[in-house]
């Protein structure tokens, strides 16, 4: 899920976040299930990442960053989860259906509805006693994108289905895909976006779940485990939290339910980005990076300048002014080092363009070494072709591809950015890679409402569901994190519930623990897929007790 791309909210710019670690914090060292077992090739560890996260976490309290968040990176989750890594979607077949579901939950004066889309597939759900797990429903919370990219691209799903008797079952988020409450004119206006919202998306899912899955009398309805990956995530353990007689269980990958203002610092997000880079070769990308700021935009004061850049980067639009350095390529920039980091997989796979195994340390082996002026330049040039030419076919290099913010998915998640979704960002250029980049709410709120005639509210998403306050009330939910993911700073990596597991994934991107299995998975990736499998069966065990 690939969302936090290029922002339609333009100036905020280029960054990230991070988190605490300790207490029941959950390393992933167990035996193999024999439910879920398989021998991948063991890769590079990235270690320094995680002793670096170690150690910030340490000190978070202790350090206090001014945030600038953008939509940017939240887009670009969206497209890496439109990614199909070795031919996983190639054998997944679904029903599509829809479903009536009210535009309003929560007022009483109207009945109009729209059509809501799921797809289902039903034929692992075998038996008439269901085995020993009860034939579950294993349910995708459908994030900011089509839902079908989602089913495609959660392989492990696909995977455990046959093996619990499960029917699967992905629900489209309304305002996203085909699931719009107004048809076309669904983002011509502020009142109806204003039912884009995560509480009316929650109260979609629980109607969905209980229309397709009712009690039978005495007979408990089937039981449900949810999973969702990124913003899909939040709201699987905010289903757990909101809706626990409907779900069983949740998995909540890379879901950063603590990026929001006043609980995680805006700095994050940037700073674990750039130790993954730091780490990936040698120790000389970073350096190289951050000189290269200031590099580009000394040649963009010029015309001469401008001149060289177009002849070596070779824009398919020529750069004519500074600002198309300062701003649209630096924003291009950023975007293709978050994404990279994201999508950080130890096999090729397919995102905006294809990359290979491990991207970021390709991309980093182009920058070996301390590099400067139009030497920096060239290398940087040839570093960036492992994102956007991997495969040669490209002709020239689209730096306003990233993000236009004219998509349905883009135009979406902007909107829920400047309401409930308000997730800090910023840089320093200390402490990071990145030019300094300040977060400022009450400029981020008039671009919100100069483009919606709407106020954020910063608070919004901790009000409704709590953050990281994990009372014991709270039980049966998995957040996973990948170390190597970006928004592990914003994800929950410690808790005192002994009822809410952790599981830490030193090797991981983001939410590689839910794409189907591959040959090249580190350990610690399996390891997880074989603590996920243990927890559902044991939340299916507790159910069928009840």
């Amino acid at each position: 899920s690939r969302s936090l791309a290029s922002l339609s909210i333009k100036d905020h710019s280029r960054t990230h976040r991070s988190v605490p670690l300790r207490e029941r914090t959950r390393r992933t060292n167990t035996v193999a299930n024999p439910l879920f077992v398989r021998s991948p090739f063991l890769v590079l560890v990235p270690q320094l990442v995680f002793v670096f996260v170690c150690l910030f976490f340490r000190q978070q309290k202790q350090t206090v960053w001014s945030v600038a968040m953008t939509a940017r990176f939240w887009v670009a989750l969206i497209l890496a989860l439109s990614t199909i890594v070795g031919g996983e979607a190639a054998a997944y077949e679904y029903q599509t259906k829809t479903i009536d579901i009210p535009i309003d939950h929560f007022t009483y004066t109207g009945e109009t509805t729209f059509k809501l889309r799921y797809l289902i597939n039903d034929t692992y759900a075998t038996g008439t006693d269901g085995g020993p797990y009860g034939r579950p429903i294993l349910f995708y919370a459908g994030n900011e994108g089509d839902i079908e990219v989602f089913a495609r691209n959660t392989g492990f799903m696909w995977e455990l289905a046959p093996k619990l008797k499960a029917t699967l079952l992905f629900v489209e988020h309304r305002f996203y895909g085909h699931s719009l409450p107004f048809g076309n004119a669904s983002y011509e206006s502020p009142k109806n976006l204003g039912y884009l919202t995560s509480e009316q998306a929650l109260a979609d899912f629980a109607l969905v779940l209980r229309t397709l899955n009712p009690p039978n009398g005495t007979t408990r309805a089937r039981p449900v485990v949810a999973f969702g990956g990124s913003y899909g995530g939040m709201l699987a353990a905010w289903m757990r939290i909101k809706y626990p007689h409907l779900v069983a269980g949740a998995i909540a990958a890379s879901a950063p339910i603590r990026q929001f203002e006043g609980v995680t610092p805006c700095g994050i997000f940037n700073q674990i980005l750039t130790s993954v880079y730091q780490v990936a070769y040698n120790g000389e990308c970073v350096p190289n990076i951050r000189r290269s700021w200031a590099t580009l935009q000394n040649y963009s004061a010029s015309v001469d300048g401008l001149r060289t850049l177009n002849e070596k980067f070779h824009f398919c639009a020529n750069l004519t002014k500074a600002t198309d350095v300062t701003e649209t390529l630096f924003d291009y920039l950023t975007d293709v080092y978050g994404n990279l980091a994201m999508i950080n997989y130890p096999y090729p796979s397919s995102f905006l363009a294809p990359v290979p195994a491990y991207p970021v340390r390709e991309f980093c082996g182009r920058l070996e070494k301390n590099y400067t002026g139009p030497e920096l330049l060239d290398r940087l040039q040839s570093a960036l072709s492992i994102y956007a030419n991997y495969d040669g076919k490209a002709t020239c290099l689209n730096i306003n591809s990233s993000y236009d913010g004219t998509g349905i998915s883009d135009r979406g998640w902007d909107f829920q950015a400047c309401t409930e979704m308000v997730m800090p960002m910023c840089a320093d250029g200390i402490h990071d890679m990145f030019p300094p980049q300040p977060w400022n709410l009450q400029s981020y709120a008039d671009r919100c409402f100069k483009r919606y005639g709407v106020h954020p509210r910063p608070q919004g998403a901790l009000v409704n569901y709590g953050g990281d306050f994990l009372d014991s009330s709270i039980t049966n939910i998995v957040f996973s994190n990948g170390l190597l993911d970006p928004w592990s700073g914003g994800g929950v990596l410690r808790t005192t519930n002994a009822n809410v597991q952790i599981i830490l994934i030193p090797e991981g991107a983001h939410h590689i623990d839910l794409r189907a299995s591959n040959a090249n998975d580190p350990a610690s990736v399996t390891r997880a897929r074989v603590e996920h499998v243990r927890n559902i069966q044991r939340w299916l065990a507790e159910y069928r007790k009840v």
